[in-house]
């Protein structure tokens, strides 16, 4: 059977990694996974109880792409990434079906990518990104890791993203056609969820919203201590699900 689309991780964009922690980490339980340097900023990335994993990308400079991101819109998710099997048949497909494939970079063996820009893709950032593990990369484990506190135990899953979105036919073409998830419907709007990935992507239909991520849905056999609102650091909406597994 040949490899499947899968989503990989979901990235904010922040001014300050070490602010983060003492949510990311002390609160919802995360453990460090791996970082590096990416074009213009500095990035790393926590796993979670179910395998999920969140990454935080922090400027390199104030003449950064990201610096403008948060300058114009204030910190919060930035891009989701899928791990495609191939990055120029992705991109090829995307163009088929109406995109702009924008940052096209095969020049690296361990990580291949490309992107769909926010205002095509729904309100946010989407990246392709074909990927060799074997291959030598900039990333790895070893990344000099802010100070953290205690985890509190246990962690917490990352159940997924929830988008406000103003046409559902544009949702089932981007995350159901290009990207092949599964979908369910609902009452408000509709589910993806990709075999290989233990996160998903709800959408909710307002013809006159804002579109883009809402909200981060998180699941615990604890009560977590989420903000009221965005939260200050990461510029996102946490909400926990009541009654969902944690595996």
């Amino acid at each position: 059977m040949p490899p499947s689309i899968k989503l990989d991780h979901i990235a904010f964009g922040i001014e300050n990694m070490a602010a983060a922690m003492p949510f990311l980490v002390g609160e919802l339980g995360g453990k460090p996974d791996e970082g590096g340097p990416g074009p213009e900023y500095i990035g790393a990335q926590w796993k979670y109880f179910n395998d999920a994993r969140l990454e935080v990308i922090t400027p390199a400079s104030e003449q950064s792409f990201l610096s403008r991101f948060i300058a114009a819109r204030g910190p919060g998710i930035h891009h989701a990434t899928f791990i495609v099997p191939d990055l120029a048949t992705s991109c090829r497909r995307a163009e088929s079906l109406g995109y702009d494939v924008v940052g096209f970079n095969d020049s690296s063996p361990s990580w291949k990518e490309a992107f769909l820009h926010p205002k095509q893709a729904l309100g946010i950032v989407v990246q392709f990104a074909e990927s060799d593990p074997s291959a030598e990369g900039d990333w790895g484990k070893d990344f000099a890791f802010p100070d953290s506190p205690s985890p509190k135990a246990p962690a917490a899953s990352i159940i997924g993203m929830r988008m406000q979105i103003r046409d559902i036919g544009r949702a089932e073409r981007q995350w159901g056609e290009l990207l092949e998830a599964s979908v369910e419907h609902t009452e408000t709007g509709r589910v993806f969820t990709w075999p290989d990935s233990p996160m998903r992507i709800a959408v909710d239909t307002d013809p006159a919203s804002e579109e883009g991520p809402s909200l981060l849905e998180v699941a615990s056999e604890r009560t977590l201590a989420l903000p009221d609102g965005r939260h200050e650091i990461l510029g996102c909406v946490f909400h926990q699900i009541r009654g969902a597994p944690s595996t």
